[in-house]
């Protein structure tokens, strides 16, 4: 190789040392407030059932009653096709799928409830049996990936309550052999950053009785509010509770009738799209970006029940309503009975695999430094990583699939998905 030509510059290297030196506090903030992904898996959908209600049966129970629902109101690829507007390509390997995935693992993530739909007579009683069937659910391998319960609020009337039935569930977890890795816990109605405060203590509290690991249990946020979207003083309350979460806050959930109560939208409007919940998420989403919080989109409560024209029109509402919150890049959602569960896997894997060659090729051709119709970006190799790896994830992709398509595996994935803050310059094998 040849002598490297010398180039002239004017400035001495204490200027960018000490730049450099002038910059780290907010490089050192930079990192704190914004690690980026997780880079675990985000489950496609969160299932509330009452805490007197939830049984050792109810995962099953719940996948039975799905394909029951299929069986009766579509029982084959083409009759869902019909029922969805799913193209002909799409229409075997997505029913394929959907009745796998239902006989595989229904549910995804599952919140016991002791706040809305809890009827709150033995809740001392109910949060202990809550605490064991989790724990064996998980040793027998009938647990879904992501399990724990949903509490009362901070708020004066029923904060001690709520408290106790944490500190009964997190007890009998540890009594019953430890928190299993799967565990969420979801705190509602939040309205102020210093409720998410309160519940950081509560927990820092927790941890030290029972001599966990400091940070070891973290905490969704559930905004219902208007004061949790806007507070008093025009700010974001939203990304003040994030950061008062003290990095445990792995999710905010959007509650699309509270919110909607809250703001005055009639009963008949309340639902997922309509404007005020836009806001409400695309505020969350902007704040949480980069903080490696989670957004997940409401319900709705249009059930799939009846004869079956009216089941058809409901999973029409749920499979819009859901393929809505995915273009949006909102990846949860919540179902709120057993028949929206072939909707939202038939949405889910709807959109994953009607992008997935394109994506692919994509993406091969960026990691192979080729040539294409579409200039990429590091960012957006990122972006389409993230998309394969959502895929393979739920079940929507085959691993191998998406190996033959981009050469990578999943460590090659991983490593375009989450490259560290500042260097999207990331290599995959």
């Amino acid at each position: 190789m040849g002598q490297q030509e010398k180039v002239a510059t004017s400035l001495a290297g204490a200027v960018s040392e000490g730049i450099s030196a002038s910059l780290a506090p907010v490089d050192a903030e930079l990192a704190r407030r914004y690690p980026g992904d997780p880079g675990t898996r985000q489950p496609v959908h969160t299932v509330y059932v009452p805490g007197d209600v939830f049984a050792a049966g109810t995962i099953r129970s719940w996948g039975d009653q799905a394909l029951a629902a299929l069986d009766e109101h579509a029982p084959d690829a083409a009759s869902l096709a019909a029922v969805l507007g799913l193209s002909d390509a799409l229409a075997e390997p997505v029913y394929r799928r959907v009745r796998a995935k239902l006989e595989r693992e229904p549910i995804e993530d599952l919140r016991i409830d002791f706040e809305d739909g809890y009827s709150g007579q033995g809740e001392d009683a109910d949060a202990a049996r809550a605490a064991r069937l989790v724990t064996e659910a998980y040793a027998q391998g009938t647990a879904a990936p992501y399990m724990g319960i949903r509490m009362k609020c901070m708020e004066a009337p029923v904060r001690d309550r709520g408290i106790r039935t944490l500190d009964i569930f997190l007890t009998g977890l540890m009594e019953h052999g430890g928190l299993p890795g799967g565990l969420v816990l979801t705190l509602p109605k939040v309205t102020y950053a210093e409720q998410v405060t309160a519940m950081v203590r509560l927990l820092e509290e927790f941890e030290k009785a029972r001599g966990l690991d400091a940070g070891r249990i973290g905490f969704e946020i559930q905004i219902e509010t208007s004061q949790s979207i806007l507070a008093a003083d025009g700010t974001a309350a939203v990304a003040r509770m994030i950061d008062a979460a003290e990095g445990r806050a792995t999710g905010l959930h959007y509650g699309t009738f509270d919110y909607s109560a809250c703001l005055g939208v009639s009963a008949a409007y309340q639902a997922s799209d309509h404007p005020a919940a836009d806001h409400a998420k695309a505020v969350m989403q902007v704040a949480a970006a980069g903080t490696g919080v989670r957004v997940s989109d409401g319900s709705t409560n249009v059930l799939p029940v009846g004869p079956t024209e009216q089941v058809h029109d409901a999973w029409r509402l749920h499979y819009g309503l859901t393929r809505r919150a995915l273009a949006r890049a909102y990846y949860q959602g919540w179902d709120m009975h057993p028949g929206h569960l072939p909707t939202r896997y038939a949405a889910v894997f709807a959109f994953y695999r009607e992008g997935f060659e394109q994506a692919a090729a994509r993406l091969a051709a960026y990691a192979n430094h080729a040539g294409g119709d579409v200039m990429d970006e590091p960012a957006t190799a990122k972006a389409l990583s993230s998309y394969l790896l959502r895929g393979i994830d739920c079940g929507a992709l085959d691993t191998a699939e998406v190996a033959d398509l981009t050469g990578l595996t999943r460590a090659g994935l991983d490593s375009f998905a989450a490259p560290r803050r500042g260097d999207l310059t990331a290599t995959a094998q």
